[in-house]
């Protein structure tokens, strides 16, 4: 398998553009190229599927085992001319003091070389120590190249081209200049997700142009090519997806879009027929066994939400009559009772009693760990105080809450609802701010279609 990992000194070096760059142009040429990103992240994902023709799936040390992750490079690889893996942060950068949760740790794990991105501005002889440092901080970490970023001309170029070459045994693959072409606007939680960005196509267009001008693609592949091929481990052992029987509602638009492939894939395999409802354009729900709310922007829709008062009345009306449901963060502030942002207040679904308030801050972000309780409406006996890793982003808090509400989870690490809870739950609704993932630890897609099978029969 030919692959890469782009990582980068520190955060905001420009990864995710030349990334998406990347996938565009070597697609471009006729190449399969596969997609991972590292860590908890819904939008950079969606801009890496939409720029290679791929889903892009997560590669996270908290929420996955080792071996998963091998697992998922391996299996979703296999038929790719190419895997390109963005980092988060920088290389070294991670959860704990022995970098085991780092990106280097991921590509030590996957034996797979690495293209360092420099945001270079400003910098000139300063490049060389920066390099060096880099590859004597770690033996084991092969950086192969790097990507100079954000260079001021072909003056600048040439002067980091020449202390590189003296002074470092790195390739130099590529010298991106200042462009606002290359620039995605970003909002609160990074860039602007490209299903609510309606030039996103123009946007990765432009990108790659720029991309496949200033960077070399052939000592990309020769790089990627040079990755040390992967020990396939032993695979999870399934059983064959079931026959759809459950016609589960998927809430997908410009608000919503917070899915992981691999979530999808195993809602499917549970036996799940997913119907996408679009709860913008749409005037009532369709027939359903079960809904899912993913986490997105309602702030940013807010006004055509609220004024889809059949759609917010029949989802409603479904709830209080037993549809089972689940919603996680963005689709917890749409089933509130009002959504209020920047002096703004619009009425949302009101199934849930509470309201929500966007805040300048974070309320909630980064891993959590959740306890599931006895409330739990998916619980089995086995559950009882089952830790879960998840990870929350939001800006958004709970006011005015019902306090007879009951909680599907305790907070071990997080924000939740109020510090201590999370996973409200109502007749047969689950909605919390966590994120889950489908992992080995945690087949939540699994025991949420049972649940929605068993309220059906």
């Amino acid at each position: 398998m030919s692959r890469i990992l782009i990582s980068a000194a520190h955060k905001s070096s420009g990864k995710t553009t030349i990334s998406i760059g990347l996938c565009a142009a070597l697609a471009e040429t006729g190449l399969k190229v596969q997609p991972f990103k590292k860590g908890p992240d819904y939008i950079d994902p969606m801009w890496l599927s939409r720029a290679a023709g791929q889903p892009c799936h997560n590669l996270d040390f908290y929420t996955m085992e080792s071996d998963e992750i091998t697992q998922a490079v391996v299996q979703h690889s296999q038929q790719a001319d190419i895997t390109i893996i963005e980092g988060n942060k920088g290389l070294y950068d991670g959860l704990d003091l022995d970098g085991s949760n780092s990106n280097a740790a991921l590509a030590e794990l996957l034996k797979t070389p690495v293209i360092l991105v420099l945001n270079a501005r400003g910098m000139t002889r300063g490049i060389a120590p920066l390099i060096l440092g880099y590859q004597a901080f770690d033996p084991n970490i092969e950086i192969a190249g790097v990507i100079l970023n954000q260079l001021g001309g072909s003056r600048h170029e040439s002067k980091l081209h020449a202390v590189i070459e003296h002074y470092t045994d790195v390739q130099v693959v590529g010298s991106v200049y200042q462009n606002t072409k290359l620039s995605i606007e970003e909002r609160h939680l990074g860039l602007m997700p490209s299903n609510e960005d309606d030039s996103a196509d123009t946007k990765i267009q432009q990108i790659r142009d720029q991309i496949k001008d200033q960077i070399d693609l052939d000592r990309v592949r020769q790089i990627a090519n040079r990755a040390t091929p992967l020990t396939i481990p032993v695979f999870d052992t399934f059983s064959a997806p079931r026959t759809k029987d459950i016609r589960l509602g998927i809430v997908r638009n410009d608000a919503f879009g917070f899915y992981y492939p691999g979530d999808l894939q195993a809602l499917e395999n549970a036996g799940a027929e997913l119907i996408f409802i679009d709860t913008i354009r749409e005037d009532k729900l369709p027939d359903i066994d079960g809904l899912f709310i993913g986490g997105g922007f309602p702030e940013t829709r807010m006004d055509e939400l609220a004024a889809n008062n059949s759609m917010r009345d029949d989802i409603k009306s479904a709830i209080e009559n037993g549809l089972p449901a689940y919603a996680e963060c963005g689709g917890l502030m749409y089933l509130a009772r009002s959504l209020t942002w920047q002096d703004k207040t619009a009425s949302m679904v009101g199934v849930i009693q509470a309201d929500t308030v966007m805040h300048q801050t974070p309320q909630g972000r980064g891993y959590i760990r959740l306890q599931e309780t006895s409330e739990h409406p998916w619980h089995t006996q086995d559950d009882e105080n089952r830790e879960i890793a998840g990870h929350e982003f939001h800006y958004s808090a709970l006011q005015n809450v019902d306090p007879s509400l009951r909680f599907a989870y305790r907070i071990l690490r997080g924000s939740g609802i109020d510090g201590q809870n999370d996973g409200i739950i109502y007749k047969n609704l689950l909605a919390c701010y966590a994120h889950l993932r489908d992992t080995r630890a945690n087949r939540w897609a699994n025991r949420f279609v049972d649940f929605v099978r068993l309220c059906k029969n």
